[in-house]
């Protein structure tokens, strides 16, 4: 982690081969956390792991907002990367010209025996949305487990705040996105 707080300063420097080597830092992991997310998609699902990765960073190393201070900024990029990546390729599939009906994509959430276990994609992004709006703190929380893969403990570190504090977030986060997306209350 120290690798990349490293790099994400020299970035910030204006160091432009730092980039190459965080890329070289954090590529197994983003790969990873990207290989568990797909692997429980609908059969058929055309994304892979490789290039989920590759769209993210294309999107963050090429945008003109690189300005990640820290660890919880490079991460929650990469979690907002990852998401749209996702919605968008919901998105497609679910449009007229590809048949119309919407598909429900079954995602994995960090916490196997989690309810959040299997949800529409596109229903999750709104309501997402709609707690961005409340409680920007919470989605963040939501977007570091779901999209990035961190488990509670690294999401509360990357946020800085303390793994309780965390674990009352995601329970009001998880309440909410199931009021919003009307699916069965938290456990």
């Amino acid at each position: 982690m120290t690798d990349i707080t490293h790099f994400l300063e020299q970035l910030a420097d204006g160091d432009e081969h730092a980039s190459e080597r965080l890329l070289e830092v954090v590529y197994a992991e983003l790969r990873m956390l990207a290989t568990a997310k797909l692997a429980k998609e609908a059969p058929g699902h055309t994304l892979q792991p490789t290039a989920l990765v590759h769209e993210a960073w294309m999107r963050m190393a090429g945008g003109d907002k690189r300005d990640w201070k820290s660890r919880r900024y490079f991460f929650g990029a990469c979690a907002e990367a990852m998401r749209r990546i996702l919605v968008e390729s919901a998105r497609r599939k679910a449009s007229l010209k590809r048949g119309g009906d919407r598909e429900r994509i079954e995602l994995e959430d960090s916490a196997p025996d989690s309810p959040l276990a299997t949800i529409d994609l596109l229903a999750l992004d709104e309501a997402l949305g709609k707690l961005m709006e409340e409680d920007p703190a919470k989605a963040e929380l939501v977007k570091l487990r779901f999209f990035a893969g961190l488990t509670l403990e690294q999401a509360a570190q990357t946020l800085d705040i303390s793994p309780a504090t965390a674990d009352r977030h995601w329970a009001y986060a998880r309440a909410f996105l199931f009021h919003e997306i009307g699916g069965p209350g938290p456990d």
